[in-house]
Protein backbone atom coordinates (compact mmCIF):
# COMPACT_ATOMS: atom_id res chain seq x y z
CA UNK A 1 0.00 0.00 0.00
CA UNK A 2 1.30 3.45 -0.94
CA UNK A 3 0.60 6.95 0.36
CA UNK A 4 1.44 10.39 -1.01
CA UNK A 5 1.10 13.80 0.62
CA UNK A 6 -0.71 15.94 -1.93
CA UNK A 7 0.97 19.27 -1.30
CA UNK A 8 -0.84 20.80 -4.28
CA UNK A 9 -4.24 20.24 -2.64
CA UNK A 10 -6.03 22.65 -0.32
CA UNK A 11 -9.09 22.34 1.89
CA UNK A 12 -12.12 24.64 2.06
CA UNK A 13 -14.63 24.11 4.87
CA UNK A 14 -18.32 24.85 4.35
CA UNK A 15 -20.31 24.54 7.56
CA UNK A 16 -23.66 25.58 8.99
CA UNK A 17 -27.30 24.57 9.04
CA UNK A 18 -27.76 25.68 5.42
CA UNK A 19 -24.50 24.16 4.13
CA UNK A 20 -26.01 21.23 2.23
CA UNK A 21 -28.79 23.28 0.63
CA UNK A 22 -26.36 26.09 -0.16
CA UNK A 23 -23.91 23.84 -1.99
CA UNK A 24 -26.66 21.89 -3.74
CA UNK A 25 -27.87 25.00 -5.54
CA UNK A 26 -24.38 25.76 -6.84
CA UNK A 27 -22.31 22.66 -7.61
CA UNK A 28 -22.63 19.92 -10.22
CA UNK A 29 -23.25 16.98 -7.88
CA UNK A 30 -26.37 16.13 -5.87
CA UNK A 31 -25.59 17.05 -2.26
CA UNK A 32 -28.53 14.92 -1.14
CA UNK A 33 -26.41 11.89 -2.03
CA UNK A 34 -23.28 13.06 -0.18
CA UNK A 35 -22.68 11.42 3.19
CA UNK A 36 -19.80 10.29 5.37
CA UNK A 37 -19.78 7.03 3.42
CA UNK A 38 -20.47 8.58 0.02
CA UNK A 39 -18.28 11.56 -0.99
CA UNK A 40 -18.99 13.60 -4.09
CA UNK A 41 -16.97 14.84 -7.03
CA UNK A 42 -18.14 18.25 -8.22
CA UNK A 43 -17.27 21.58 -9.75
CA UNK A 44 -18.34 25.18 -9.44
CA UNK A 45 -18.99 26.54 -12.92
CA UNK A 46 -19.37 29.90 -14.56
CA UNK A 47 -22.88 30.74 -15.78
CA UNK A 48 -21.54 29.77 -19.23
CA UNK A 49 -20.76 26.26 -17.98
CA UNK A 50 -16.96 26.50 -17.76
CA UNK A 51 -15.11 24.95 -14.79
CA UNK A 52 -13.91 27.53 -12.26
CA UNK A 53 -12.64 24.88 -9.85
CA UNK A 54 -13.37 21.19 -9.25
CA UNK A 55 -13.16 19.39 -5.91
CA UNK A 56 -14.05 16.31 -3.89
CA UNK A 57 -16.70 16.90 -1.22
CA UNK A 58 -16.26 15.00 2.04
CA UNK A 59 -18.91 14.96 4.76
CA UNK A 60 -17.24 15.21 8.17
CA UNK A 61 -20.29 13.55 9.79
CA UNK A 62 -20.20 16.20 12.51
CA UNK A 63 -22.80 15.86 15.29
CA UNK A 64 -23.16 19.65 15.25
CA UNK A 65 -24.72 19.82 11.77
CA UNK A 66 -23.55 19.81 8.18
CA UNK A 67 -19.79 20.31 7.91
CA UNK A 68 -18.28 19.65 4.50
CA UNK A 69 -14.65 19.68 3.43
CA UNK A 70 -13.85 20.54 -0.17
CA UNK A 71 -10.62 18.87 -1.29
CA UNK A 72 -9.53 21.31 -4.03
CA UNK A 73 -6.42 22.63 -5.80
CA UNK A 74 -4.59 24.68 -3.20
CA UNK A 75 -3.82 27.41 -5.73
CA UNK A 76 -7.57 27.90 -6.19
CA UNK A 77 -8.72 27.60 -2.57
CA UNK A 78 -8.96 31.37 -2.14
CA UNK A 79 -10.85 31.68 -5.43
CA UNK A 80 -13.29 28.99 -4.30
CA UNK A 81 -13.91 30.76 -0.98
CA UNK A 82 -14.50 34.07 -2.78
CA UNK A 83 -16.85 32.56 -5.36
CA UNK A 84 -18.90 30.69 -2.77
CA UNK A 85 -19.01 33.84 -0.66
CA UNK A 86 -20.47 35.70 -3.64
CA UNK A 87 -23.49 33.39 -3.55
CA UNK A 88 -23.81 33.25 0.22
CA UNK A 89 -26.33 36.09 0.65
CA UNK A 90 -28.37 35.20 3.77
CA UNK A 91 -27.53 31.52 3.91
CA UNK A 92 -26.45 30.37 7.36
CA UNK A 93 -23.07 29.01 6.33
CA UNK A 94 -19.44 29.72 7.06
CA UNK A 95 -16.97 29.28 4.20
CA UNK A 96 -13.27 29.29 5.05
CA UNK A 97 -9.92 28.18 3.67
CA UNK A 98 -8.38 25.79 6.21
CA UNK A 99 -5.47 24.69 4.01
CA UNK A 100 -2.91 25.94 6.56
CA UNK A 101 -4.31 23.56 9.18
CA UNK A 102 -5.22 20.47 7.17
CA UNK A 103 -3.42 18.44 4.53
CA UNK A 104 -4.62 15.93 1.95
CA UNK A 105 -3.08 12.50 1.60
CA UNK A 106 -3.82 9.86 -1.05
CA UNK A 107 -3.61 6.15 -0.20
CA UNK A 108 -3.86 3.43 -2.83
CA UNK A 109 -2.78 -0.01 -3.92
CA UNK A 110 -4.11 -1.92 -0.93
CA UNK A 111 -6.57 -2.00 1.96
CA UNK A 112 -6.66 0.85 4.48
CA UNK A 113 -8.53 -0.22 7.64
CA UNK A 114 -7.26 2.55 9.94
CA UNK A 115 -8.72 6.05 10.13
CA UNK A 116 -7.02 9.39 10.41
CA UNK A 117 -8.87 12.67 10.15
CA UNK A 118 -11.67 12.70 7.57
CA UNK A 119 -11.17 9.79 5.15
CA UNK A 120 -13.17 8.98 2.03
CA UNK A 121 -12.94 6.85 -1.08
CA UNK A 122 -12.06 8.82 -4.19
CA UNK A 123 -15.49 9.15 -5.87
CA UNK A 124 -14.08 9.45 -9.37
CA UNK A 125 -12.73 5.93 -9.71
CA UNK A 126 -12.30 3.11 -7.14
CA UNK A 127 -8.77 2.38 -8.37
CA UNK A 128 -7.67 5.85 -7.24
CA UNK A 129 -8.01 4.60 -3.67
CA UNK A 130 -8.59 6.55 -0.48
CA UNK A 131 -8.02 10.17 0.47
CA UNK A 132 -7.74 11.68 3.93
CA UNK A 133 -7.93 15.25 5.13
CA UNK A 134 -5.49 14.96 8.00
CA UNK A 135 -4.15 17.01 10.92
CA UNK A 136 -0.94 19.01 10.37
CA UNK A 137 1.31 15.90 10.42
CA UNK A 138 0.29 13.85 7.36
CA UNK A 139 3.37 11.62 7.65
CA UNK A 140 1.76 10.23 10.81
CA UNK A 141 -1.32 9.41 8.73
CA UNK A 142 0.74 7.24 6.39
CA UNK A 143 2.11 5.35 9.39
CA UNK A 144 -1.40 4.94 10.83
CA UNK A 145 -2.48 3.18 7.64
CA UNK A 146 0.64 1.08 7.44
CA UNK A 147 1.38 2.61 4.06
CA UNK A 148 4.69 3.25 2.36
CA UNK A 149 5.16 7.00 1.95
CA UNK A 150 6.18 7.74 -1.65
CA UNK A 151 6.70 10.98 -3.54
CA UNK A 152 4.02 12.80 -5.49
CA UNK A 153 5.40 11.55 -8.82
CA UNK A 154 4.28 8.01 -7.93
CA UNK A 155 0.68 9.16 -7.44
CA UNK A 156 0.81 11.19 -10.64
CA UNK A 157 1.91 8.12 -12.58
CA UNK A 158 -0.92 6.13 -10.98
CA UNK A 159 -3.52 8.79 -11.88
CA UNK A 160 -2.23 9.17 -15.43
CA UNK A 161 -2.14 5.40 -15.92
CA UNK A 162 -5.84 5.29 -15.02
CA UNK A 163 -6.57 8.06 -17.52
CA UNK A 164 -8.04 10.47 -14.94
CA UNK A 165 -7.57 14.17 -15.84
CA UNK A 166 -6.64 16.89 -13.40
CA UNK A 167 -7.18 20.61 -13.82
CA UNK A 168 -4.24 22.87 -14.51
CA UNK A 169 -2.33 20.00 -16.11
CA UNK A 170 -4.72 18.36 -18.56
CA UNK A 171 -7.19 21.20 -19.09
CA UNK A 172 -7.34 24.89 -18.26
CA UNK A 173 -9.61 26.18 -15.51
CA UNK A 174 -11.97 28.81 -16.83
CA UNK A 175 -11.83 27.38 -20.36
CA UNK A 176 -13.00 23.76 -20.15
CA UNK A 177 -16.54 22.40 -19.87
CA UNK A 178 -17.18 19.44 -17.51
CA UNK A 179 -17.59 17.09 -20.49
CA UNK A 180 -14.18 18.12 -21.84
CA UNK A 181 -12.64 17.22 -18.46
CA UNK A 182 -14.54 13.89 -18.43
CA UNK A 183 -16.45 14.87 -15.31
CA UNK A 184 -19.60 13.36 -16.83
CA UNK A 185 -17.76 10.03 -17.06
CA UNK A 186 -16.21 10.19 -13.58
CA UNK A 187 -19.33 10.87 -11.50
CA UNK A 188 -18.80 14.62 -11.39
CA UNK A 189 -22.13 15.79 -12.86
CA UNK A 190 -25.61 14.73 -11.79
CA UNK A 191 -27.96 15.50 -14.67
CA UNK A 192 -31.04 14.60 -12.62
CA UNK A 193 -30.48 16.89 -9.62
CA UNK A 194 -31.96 20.09 -11.00
CA UNK A 195 -30.46 23.55 -11.02
CA UNK A 196 -26.84 24.49 -10.44
CA UNK A 197 -24.72 27.31 -11.82
CA UNK A 198 -24.10 26.64 -15.53
CA UNK A 199 -26.61 23.77 -15.56
CA UNK A 200 -28.45 24.83 -18.70
CA UNK A 201 -25.33 24.80 -20.89
CA UNK A 202 -23.99 21.53 -19.47
CA UNK A 203 -27.34 19.75 -19.77
CA UNK A 204 -27.67 20.91 -23.38
CA UNK A 205 -24.26 19.42 -24.18
CA UNK A 206 -25.31 16.15 -22.55
CA UNK A 207 -28.64 15.82 -24.34
CA UNK A 208 -27.30 16.88 -27.74
CA UNK A 209 -24.12 14.85 -27.43
CA UNK A 210 -22.21 17.93 -28.56
CA UNK A 211 -18.98 17.44 -26.58
CA UNK A 212 -16.45 17.15 -29.40
CA UNK A 213 -13.35 17.84 -27.28
CA UNK A 214 -12.23 15.63 -24.39
CA UNK A 215 -9.19 14.66 -22.36
CA UNK A 216 -8.24 11.12 -23.45
CA UNK A 217 -5.43 8.75 -22.43
CA UNK A 218 -2.50 8.19 -24.77
CA UNK A 219 0.58 5.97 -24.82
CA UNK A 220 3.97 6.53 -26.44
CA UNK A 221 7.49 5.14 -26.58
CA UNK A 222 10.63 6.85 -25.34
CA UNK A 223 10.80 10.26 -23.70
CA UNK A 224 7.44 11.81 -22.88
CA UNK A 225 6.26 14.91 -24.76
CA UNK A 226 6.15 18.20 -22.88
CA UNK A 227 2.85 19.42 -21.48
CA UNK A 228 1.28 22.07 -23.69
CA UNK A 229 2.84 20.87 -26.95
CA UNK A 230 0.43 20.75 -29.88
CA UNK A 231 -0.93 17.38 -30.99
CA UNK A 232 -1.20 17.14 -34.76
CA UNK A 233 -2.02 14.67 -37.53
CA UNK A 234 -0.96 15.30 -41.10
CA UNK A 235 0.14 18.77 -40.02
CA UNK A 236 -3.36 19.68 -38.80
CA UNK A 237 -4.08 20.59 -35.15
CA UNK A 238 -5.84 17.93 -33.09
CA UNK A 239 -5.38 19.29 -29.58
CA UNK A 240 -2.86 19.71 -26.77
CA UNK A 241 -0.69 17.36 -24.73
CA UNK A 242 -1.24 17.33 -20.98
CA UNK A 243 0.49 15.42 -18.19
CA UNK A 244 2.64 12.34 -18.82
CA UNK A 245 4.57 9.70 -16.89
CA UNK A 246 5.94 6.22 -17.54
CA UNK A 247 5.02 6.19 -21.25
CA UNK A 248 1.41 7.11 -20.58
CA UNK A 249 -0.19 10.51 -20.84
CA UNK A 250 -3.33 12.56 -21.29
CA UNK A 251 -4.21 14.87 -24.15
CA UNK A 252 -7.08 17.27 -24.78
CA UNK A 253 -8.23 16.37 -28.29
CA UNK A 254 -10.92 17.17 -30.85
CA UNK A 255 -12.41 13.70 -31.14
CA UNK A 256 -14.03 14.11 -34.55
CA UNK A 257 -10.78 15.34 -36.11
CA UNK A 258 -8.80 12.54 -34.48
CA UNK A 259 -11.29 9.94 -35.71
CA UNK A 260 -10.96 11.25 -39.27
CA UNK A 261 -7.16 11.26 -39.04
CA UNK A 262 -7.03 7.68 -37.75
CA UNK A 263 -9.43 6.53 -40.48
CA UNK A 264 -7.10 8.10 -43.03
CA UNK A 265 -4.11 6.30 -41.50
CA UNK A 266 -2.42 9.48 -40.25
CA UNK A 267 -0.47 9.13 -36.97
CA UNK A 268 -1.02 11.43 -34.02
CA UNK A 269 2.10 13.38 -33.12
CA UNK A 270 3.00 15.46 -30.06
CA UNK A 271 6.03 17.25 -31.42
CA UNK A 272 8.19 14.40 -32.72
CA UNK A 273 6.59 11.79 -30.42
CA UNK A 274 4.01 9.41 -31.89
CA UNK A 275 0.91 8.88 -29.74
CA UNK A 276 -1.44 5.92 -29.48
CA UNK A 277 -4.93 6.34 -28.03
CA UNK A 278 -5.82 4.09 -25.10
CA UNK A 279 -9.51 3.70 -24.28
CA UNK A 280 -10.03 3.52 -20.49
CA UNK A 281 -12.55 1.09 -19.05
CA UNK A 282 -14.61 3.95 -17.61
CA UNK A 283 -15.12 5.76 -20.95
CA UNK A 284 -18.70 5.55 -22.22
CA UNK A 285 -18.42 8.13 -25.01
CA UNK A 286 -17.70 7.36 -28.67
CA UNK A 287 -13.95 6.80 -28.69
CA UNK A 288 -11.87 7.67 -31.77
CA UNK A 289 -10.74 4.66 -33.72
CA UNK A 290 -13.12 2.32 -31.90
CA UNK A 291 -16.12 1.11 -33.90
CA UNK A 292 -19.50 1.73 -32.28
CA UNK A 293 -21.46 -1.39 -31.34
CA UNK A 294 -23.81 -2.54 -34.10
CA UNK A 295 -27.28 -1.87 -32.72
CA UNK A 296 -28.72 -4.26 -35.33
CA UNK A 297 -26.50 -7.17 -34.35
CA UNK A 298 -28.20 -10.21 -32.88
CA UNK A 299 -27.93 -10.55 -29.11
Amino acid sequence: MKATILTDRGVVKVAGIDARKFLNGLVTTDMGKVSALSPGFAALLTPQGKIIVDFIIADSDSPNGDDFYLDCPRALATTLVERLGFYKLRAKVVVEDVSDFAGVIAIWDGAAPAHWGVCYADPRLPELGLRCISPPHPTDAAAAFGAELVDAAAYEAHRIGLGVPTGGRDYVYGEAFPHEADMDQLHGVDFQKGCFVGQEVVSRMEHRGSARTRVVPVAFDGAHPEAGVAVTAGGKPMGTMGSAAQRRGLALLRLDRVDEALAAGMPLMAGDVALRLVKPAWARFAFPGVAAPDSKAAP
